[in-house]
């Protein structure tokens, strides 16, 4: 199974999660890729990748300006991503509660909204918590392949 992790961040948290993911899934049997979502064209998303998307929220409650580029060519070229099937996991900070976890859930919505379908919850970390964010996106991205692996069978 080929998992493609794609991440926004502006401080790099993102980005180490998905190596955190990927070391918390331990499987030898998965191949997996990380890109920043700034280097990716949705329209070139492929059927057959299950896609894991980690993002932070950045100002107010915006993406991450290495995000942007993907959301607005969601936006602006309006591909057709009926074929893609996809995961998200928001990093946030309560302390911010009117904008909490929004640029995770802005980048869900516009990935479904061009036909993505979207398999499992939105995983959300919230910094305040004091709780680490391996800690909680270990156990969601293992529901997630476990999910994954039911539809297969």
């Amino acid at each position: 199974m080929k998992l493609h992790f794609l991440y926004g961040t502006e401080t790099g948290s993102a980005e180490f999660l998905c190596e955190d993911i990927i070391e918390a899934l331990d499987d030898d049997t998965l191949e997996t890729e990380v890109s920043v979502l700034a280097d990716v064209d949705p329209a070139a998303l492929i059927a057959g990748t299950f896609y894991v998307v980690v993002t932070s929220t950045f100002g107010n409650g915006d993406l991450p300006s290495n995000a942007q580029p993907f959301a607005d060519a969601l936006d602006a070229s309006q591909p057709d991503l009926s074929h893609v099937r996809f995961a998200i996991f928001g990093l946030g900070d309560m302390v911010f509660s009117a904008t909490f976890n929004q640029g995770s859930e802005q980048l869900m919505d516009k990935m479904r909204a061009r036909g993505a379908t979207l398999v499992g919850e939105r995983g959300i970390h919230d910094a305040s918590t004091g709780d680490m964010p391996e800690d909680i996106a270990g156990p969601w991205a293992q529901g997630i392949l476990a999910s994954l692996r039911a539809d297969v069978s």
